[in-house]
C-alpha cells in the first residue's frame, strides 16, 4: 500500500488529536492527582490505583475496539470515541465523591481505546498509509507529554482540577470531534476508490488467510508483553530508581533525557530507517531497552553512563511505539489489522499495569540491583521472542517466493506493483 496516497493534512490532523487525547486522558493525570487526592480525602496511592484498574479494563476492551475499527472504519469509530472522552472527563470533573470519580476515570480509559494509537494506526492504514504514515504520526504525537505537562501545570495554577478537566473535555468535543468526523468522511471516499485493490503483505501470501492464534502471533504478543513490562517497571518510577542506584541529585537531569530521546528515535527512523524490516526494528528497540538498563547497572553511579542509559531507553521506547503499529501490518497485512493491533495493545497494557508493583516487590525482597538485573533478563526473553518472529517471517518469505508460480495473476500483479517499503 502506498503511503503517498494519504494526504499530509490527515496525518497532521490526526497527530493533533493524538496530542490532545494523550495529554488530556493520560499525561494530565499525574499533574492533577495530588489535588484530586486532597479534595477527595484519598491517598495518592489510591488515586493511582484507580488509574491502574482502569488501564486493565481498557486492556480487556482493546481487542473489541480493534475488531470494531475493522468492521465500521476507524474514522467512524473515533467520532463517538471523542464524545465518550469528553463525557468521561466531565464525569470526573463533576463527580461529587470517590465513586463518581472512579467511574469517570474508568470511562476515560475505556474511551481511550477508541481515540488513541491503537485506533489511530488503523485509521492511517484505512486512509491508504502504512509504515511511514505511522512513523509520522508517532513523531507528531510524541510531543504530547512535552506540551501537556507544562500546560496542565500552568492551567492548574489558575484553575482547580475540576475546571481543568472541563476545559480538556471541551478540547475533545470541539477540536478532536470535528477532525475525526472529517477523517471518517475522507476514509470513506478513499475506501471506495481502492475497493478492488488487493494489498501486498509481508511474510504471507495475499491469497492465504492469516491465522489469529498462530505460533507467530503468540510470539508477537509475548514480545510486546515483555517489552511493556520492562518499560513500565522502570519508567513509572525512573527518578526514585536512579536515586537508589546512587545518582542522587542528578536523577532528575538524567530522567529528563528520556522524552527527547523518544522523539529523536522516531525522527531518525523516519529519515534513515526505510530499508529496515519491522522485525529488525523490534529487535533493536528491545535490545536498546535491555542494553540501556544493563549499562546503568554496570556504570552506576556514573552520571555520563546513566545519561547513556536514558538515551538508549528513550530510543527503545520511541521505536516500540512505531513497531506496535507497523509490525502486525508487515507480518499479517491489512486484513483484520485493527484486531491484531487491539490484541497487541491489550498484551502491553496488561503487563504494564502489573510491572511497577512487581518491580517494587522484587526490590523489597532482593534489593535494587538484583531486581533490575532480573528486569534485564526479562528483556532478553523479549529479544528472543522477536528473534523467533524474525526467523519465522524470513522462512515464510522464502516459502512464498518459492511458490509464486501458483499464485493467481491479480494478487501477483498487485504485489509487483506495490512499492518496496509497503511490503
Amino acid at each position: 500500500m502506498n503511503d503517498a496516497k494519504i494526504p499530509a493534512s490527515a496525518i497532521w490532523a490526526l497527530g493533533a488529536t493524538q496530542i490532545i487525547g494523550y495529554g488530556t486522558l493520560y499525561y494530565s493525570y499525574s499533574i492533577l492527582a495530588p489535588a484530586m487526592a486532597a479534595e477527595l480525602a484519598w491517598s495518592q496511592q489510591w488515586v493511582f490505583a484507580v488509574l491502574s484498574v482502569s488501564l486493565l479494563a481498557s486492556a480487556v476492551l482493546a481487542p473489541f475496539a480493534g475488531s470494531l475499527a475493522d468492521r465500521i472504519g476507524a474514522g467512524r469509530l473515533m467520532v463517538p470515541g471523542s464524545l465518550a472522552a469528553a463525557g468521561a472527563l466531565l464525569i470526573c470533573a463533576l463527580a461529587p465523591g470517590r465513586a463518581g470519580f472512579a467511574l469517570g476515570v474508568l470511562a476515560m480509559e475505556l474511551a481511550s481505546c477508541f481515540v488513541l494509537y491503537s485506533t489511530a494506526f488503523v485509521a492511517i492504514v484505512q486512509l491508504g498509509g502504512a509504515r511511514r504514515g505511522i512513523t509520522h504520526l508517532t513523531l507528531i504525537a510524541g510531543f504530547a507529554s512535552t506540551l501537556f505537562w507544562p500546560l496542565t501545570t500552568l492551567l492548574h495554577q489558575h484553575l482547580g482540577w475540576r475546571e481543568v478537566l472541563i476545559l480538556f473535555a471541551a478540547l475533545n468535543a470541539f477540536v478532536c470531534l470535528p477532525i475525526h468526523w472529517w477523517l471518517a468522511r475522507l476514509s470513506g471516499r478513499i475506501g471506495k476508490a481502492r475497493e478492488r485493490i488487493i494489498p501486498a503483505t509481508s511474510g504471507m501470501s495475499a491469497t492465504t488467510p492469516s491465522r489469529r492464534w498462530s505460533p507467530l502471533f503468540v510470539l508477537v504478543l509475548a514480545g510486546f508483553a515483555i517489552e511493556g513490562f520492562m518499560l513500565s517497571a522502570v519508567l513509572v518510577q525512573m527518578v526514585p530508581l536512579l536515586s537508589l542506584v546512587g545518582l542522587g541529585g542528578a536523577s532528575v537531569l538524567v530522567a529528563s533525557l528520556f522524552g527527547p530521546s523518544q522523539v529523536a528515535s522516531r525522527l531518525v527512523n523516519m529519515l534513515f530507517g526505510r530499508g529496515l524490516t519491522q522485525t529488525s526494528l523490534a529487535l533493536g528497540a528491545t535490545g536498546a531497552l535491555a542494553g540501556g538498563l544493563a549499562v546503568l547497572l554496570v556504570v552506576a553511579p556514573s552520571v555520563p553512563g546513566a545519561m547513556l542509559f536514558a538515551v538508549l531507553f528513550g530510543f527503545g521506547s520511541g521505536l516500540m511505539s512505531i513497531v506496535g503499529g507497523t509490525l502486525p501490518l508487515e507480518l499479517f497485512g491489512q486484513e483484520r489489522y485493527g484486531s491484531y493491533v487491539g490484541w497487541i495493545t491489550a498484551a502491553r497494557q496488561f503487563s504494564s499495569a502489573f510491572a511497577p508493583f512487581g518491580l517494587t516487590l522484587m526490590i523489597s525482597g532482593l534489593g535494587v540491583f538484583p531486581a533490575l538485573w532480573l528486569n534485564v533478563v526479562v528483556g532478553l526473553f523479549g529479544i528472543a521472542a522477536f528473534a523467533a518472529v524474525a526467523l519465522i517471517g524470513r522462512r515464510s518469505g522464502r516459502g512464498e517466493r518459492s511458490g509464486t508460480t501458483v499464485l493467481d495473476a491479480a494478487p501477483l500483479e498487485a504485489a509487483i506493483a506495490s512499492p518496496p517499503h509497503s511490503r
